[in-house]
């Protein structure tokens, strides 16, 4: 028989659960309220010990509610709230499986999807679902069986609100941790967001990418496309995480291709540069912009990113020079409607000149004297200081580096002497045994 003290606990219980069934969407909302306050950080014994052992009531109430109103968004971020904390308690083992057993994950991921629910409900979504993947693997697969990968990286790229991109960042890193099963899926997802409108969710996805290509390995060849597309952003932290993940990808597979797009980005196609400005543009008395400034950003970034990164190797910048990139610097030097792009390919192009006697021949023959003087005392800003006729010179270069630089380090097996001191001694020591035979003789 139970206690009266039990009895006593039971009847609070029912009592209670009898006044959520009769409440109203306000009502409940209050109810929440309370709950929320009085039971954050609580253990899972705690809640047992609050709710007389029949917390699972509760928390079954709690997930029939969000699945029969999650459409229509009432009171949606304290129910999520308060089922996180039965999902976020120490020993929650039974919560989660409960939740789950009446597809929980499947109504967090349709919440992120819908148009009316507002941005801080689907954040608090997005907090339930880190707390399913901090579970284990068996979650973080559930998650991805469930097209939560897309789900997910569709909401980052339409968020507009950079805490909640971050959030989304946290759950896509611990998805792609620990889950070798679909590492590869959370992988083409962050590809996938790098062309996105959105430039926090691009930065964030860069980031996660560098995490993700270590431990995913291989490298899919799709990403070059999209990271020669993003150096048309205007966005200075967006441009850094591509020439960071740039920096990465230089020793994979996909090397010759990125350092073939980079150099090919210095001399833009015809198509591109083609296009009609808008006719407003044409007023005089307006400002005046160019319309091709997306190319020109793309140029002046490529034209950046071949700098640094043939400062780090020496090797690169001996396959950049066979790729012809001294003739698309100057090119890119010789652009007026952009003076960014003639300013980093004027500093590219100077470490060429300096570390490469061949360049420097090449470069002073198609510059002449006088520009290439020039050139030399104001790299920085030579657009500032060199007329039309010059950056006309510059724009029309037919410079080609005939040779094809092999690195030293390419040698480092080659088994061969370094010199003919070898050779030599081998031919005293023949003449020496020759001269004691006929001793011998």
């Amino acid at each position: 028989m139970t206690s009266i003290k039990e009895q006593a606990a039971i009847s609070r219980l029912l009592g209670f659960l009898q006044e959520w069934d009769n409440a109203g969407n306000v009502a409940r909302c209050h109810i929440l309220d309370k709950f929320i306050r009085f039971n954050h950080s609580k253990t899972a014994p705690e809640l047992e010990q609050e709710f007389s052992q029949g917390a699972s009531l509760f928390l079954a109430r709690l997930t029939t509610w969000l699945r029969l109103s999650y459409m229509a968004g009432a009171c949606l971020k304290k129910l999520l709230k308060s089922i996180g904390i039965f999902l976020s308690a120490v020993s929650c083992n039974r919560y989660l499986v409960e939740f789950l057993e009446v597809g929980g994950v499947f109504t967090l991921l349709e919440i992120l999807g819908l148009e009316k629910v507002k941005e801080e409900d689907k954040k608090e979504a997005i907090l339930l679902l880190q707390m399913v993947t901090n579970c284990g693997r068996k979650y973080k697969e559930l998650i991805c069986e469930s097209y939560g990968v897309r789900s997910i990286a569709e909401f980052m790229a339409k968020s507009k609100c950079e805490d909640t991109q971050e959030e989304v960042q946290i759950l896509l890193d611990s998805l792609v941790h620990g889950n070798p099963k679909y590492q590869h899926q959370v992988y083409k997802g962050l590809i996938a967001l790098i062309p996105c409108a959105s430039p926090k969710a691009q930065q964030l996805s860069l980031q996660t990418l560098r995490i993700a290509q270590v431990i995913v390995g291989t490298v899919h060849p799709s990403i070059v496309e999209f990271l020669m597309g993003v150096l048309r952003t205007m966005h200075l932290e967006v441009q850094y995480e591509a020439i960071e993940l740039i920096k990465d990808l230089i020793n994979t597979d996909v090397r010759t291709a990125l350092l073939t797009g980079l150099v090919g980005l210095l001399r833009p196609s015809a198509k591109d540069t083609a296009k009609l400005q808008p006719k407003v543009l044409e007023d005089p008395a307006v400002f005046q912009v160019s319309g091709h400034l997306p190319v020109f950003l793309q140029q002046a970034a490529a034209a950046k990113t071949i700098g640094i990164i043939s400062r780090n190797s020496m090797s690169v910048a001996e396959e950049l020079l066979s790729l012809q990139v001294v003739s698309n610097l100057m090119f890119a030097m010789g652009n007026r409607d952009h003076s960014n792009s003639q300013r980093l390919a004027s500093l590219t192009l100077e470490y060429f000149v300096q570390t490469f006697p061949i360049v420097e021949e090449h470069v002073h023959k198609a510059m002449g004297d006088t520009l290439f003087q020039l050139f030399m005392d104001h790299v920085e800003d030579l657009y500032l200081n060199m007329d039309s006729i010059q950056a006309d010179i510059l724009a029309s270069n037919n410079v080609n580096i005939p040779f094809v630089f092999v690195s030293p380090s390419a040698w480092k097996d080659f088994d061969a002497p370094k010199s003919g001191e070898e050779d030599d001694k081998k031919e005293e020591e023949v003449a020496k045994e020759s001269e004691k035979q006929m001793k011998f003789l």
